[in-house]
């Protein structure tokens, strides 16, 4: 008697999504085209090696805005240096007429 050596994806829930896709490396290498399909179009696939979270495929625009989130300027001098509005000219003369009297 054959035995049958299926591949096996298992669906499990996580805080991260409500029901988010599990793979063994095995099975996600044997049916990666699936796994980069269900990706794009369901989201996040989690791929794991022996039980344990290993990777997590996902589609690019996702990535797109993760990564834009950690690529946030780290201070204010990095902010404006990578403003779409450097090098352009400003007038910032101060205006030299006498201030106004205050009675205190």
């Amino acid at each position: 008697m054959k035995k049958t050596n299926r591949a096996v994806r298992s669906e499990s829930t996580t805080d991260a999504a409500p029901r988010t896709k599990s793979w063994q490396v095995q099975t996600a290498k044997a049916r990666f085209s699936e796994v980069f399909r269900r990706a794009r179009s369901e989201g996040p696939q989690h791929i794991t090696k022996q039980g344990k979270e290993a990777v997590v495929m996902v589609a690019e625009e996702q990535y797109n805005q993760l990564i834009g989130k950690s690529r946030q300027p780290k201070n204010i001098v990095d902010f404006f240096r990578q403003s779409p509005l450097v090098g352009l000219e400003l007038d910032l003369e101060r205006d030299r007429s006498p201030a106004r009297d205050v009675k205190l």
